[in-house]
């Protein structure tokens, strides 16, 4: 009998071996087929009807407001001190508002996981769950999957981040991981490996063997919400775009459509060589190196509100506090700009407009214009950013909303720290581009709703 057991259990490990094998090497064929023309893939923000935090009873006014009030929750994990307690960024369902789908493991497992160009870390809800909190669709198991491989604590995987220990009190010597967020949010399990499946759009499908992931087992969302876990899309060594290689090639870029279009147009997410920006109305901004490395660091030198040129410093390295100044996030609803380049924003807007000003009625924004026409005459906000020349013009949809019947308000706030964020709806109809071979980000006015791969 003792011998019956031991074969079976031999024959099962050879067919899981030989199952894993083949799954591996289809997924290396798929992996260097994508890799010749790029990848792109489909955003859901999270307020539309594809998404699974779609309310249908709020207004589209409603969803924004509530996307400017998680902003302000988002906002602490740029924090200084927030920095040295949690090297990760706050990526909970009140910063995260692009999801995107993909399948992990063999069989595949169909998963959502909210788009974090603030955080690094890719991890998921797994089972068995000790705390786990809900989602509306089949848990990852990752004992059920012959591509799972767990990482070791002798692995370098396991000592890349701060995020990974290893437990001292067991003798599994597996690799545990452990991420906390600013308002109390939190993800701990095991690190280990497998196979991720991206659905381009179009339909096709590209496989990703050995991505380095975090399975949760105990995880706590301070919010609603019916998603998964985190796509890390940061600078860190185990983010999607460090761990894709040649097929992202250290690129990437997305195009996040406008939020009256959102239930009607998905926004789009681009690797390798469809990541490229170029064209008539592209430019360039160098990323600046800063801790933590995750963040997307610019420098903001100045700003222009018509034909007002308002705070302006040389882009020399003899100015350290405006070296850096400015985080690229998608993940941040409003945006947030250092004090002093916000106080002279306002200022000069206050004086060329000629509308009153008025309390925000949520007690949201800082600067509303009493108004109830539609078409309002404000001039435009220019951002000068470090390059050659990289100034990024803005429309009122990027910069400003009617949050009430009679309240125009601007959707730039001041930060309370020294450095700002340029968020989600500033981003609004750009092709932005991140570049880590050549350490520069990219804009370019790009009408999204239109938008599908390579321009």
């Amino acid at each position: 009998m003792a011998k019956t057991a031991i074969i079976l259990k031999s024959i099962l490990i050879a067919f899981v071996t030989l199952i894993s094998l083949v799954s591996l090497s289809r997924c290396d064929s798929l992996l260097t087929k994508a890799n010749s023309s790029g990848l792109t893939i489909d955003l859901i923000h999270r307020d539309s009807p594809q998404s699974p935090y779609y309310d249908p009873s709020l207004s589209p006014r409603q969803r924004l407001i509530n996307a400017m009030r998680r902003s302000f929750k988002c906002i602490q994990r740029f924090n200084q001190s927030h920095f040295r307690q949690w090297p990760e960024s706050d990526v909970i369902e009140s910063r995260g508002q692009y999801l995107l789908k993909y399948t992990i493991g063999a069989p595949p497992v169909k998963t959502i996981g909210t788009m974090d160009t603030g955080s690094d870390l890719i991890w998921t809800q797994c089972q068995p769950c000790k705390t786990c909190f809900k989602q509306n669709f089949t848990f990852y198991r990752p004992y059920l999957s012959f591509t799972y491989r767990k990482v070791s604590c002798n692995d370098p995987f396991c000592k890349q981040t701060p995020r990974t220990f290893c437990n001292t009190r067991t003798q599994s010597n597996t690799c545990l991981y452990a991420v906390g967020y600013g308002d109390g949010s939190y993800s701990e399990g095991s690190l280990g490996t497998d196979t991720l499946v991206l659905k381009a759009t179009g339909g096709t499908t590209t496989a990703v063997p050995n991505i380095l992931f975090g399975c949760g087992y105990k995880n706590g969302w301070t919010h609603r919400g019916d998603g998964s876990g985190i796509v890390g899309l940061g600078r860190g060594k185990d983010s999607l775009i460090r761990q894709l290689g040649f097929l992202a090639q250290g690129k990437f870029s997305y195009c996040l459509t406008s939020q009256t279009t959102v239930y009607t147009k998905l926004s789009t997410l681009n690797f390798g060589d469809n990541a490229v920006v170029s064209g008539k109305g592209t430019v360039f901004t160098p990323l600046v190196r800063k801790e933590p490395d995750t963040f997307y660091f610019v420098s903001l030198y100045g700003i222009k509100v018509g034909n007002q040129r308002l705070v302006m410093y040389e882009p020399s390295w003899s100015f350290p506090n405006n070296t850096g100044n400015m985080i690229v996030d998608s993940g941040t609803t409003l945006t947030y700009l250092p004090r002093d380049f916000y106080a002279e924003l306002k200022k000069a807007l206050v004086s060329s407009v000629n509308l009153k000003t008025i309390k925000d009625p949520q007690g949201i924004l800082d600067l509303c214009f009493y108004t109830r026409q539609n078409n309002i005459k404000i001039p435009a906000i220019t951002f000068h950013f470090h390059g050659s020349p990289a100034d990024v013009t803005f429309k009122q949809e990027n910069m400003f909303f009617r949050i009430s019947r009679d309240a125009y308000c601007l959707t730039v706030v001041p930060a309370k720290e020294s450095f700002g964020v340029l968020g989600s709806l500033a981003q609004v109809n750009f092709l932005v581009g991140f570049d880590l071979e050549k350490e520069q980000v990219s804009f370019k006015p790009t009408d999204c709703g239109k938008f599908f791969g390579r321009i």
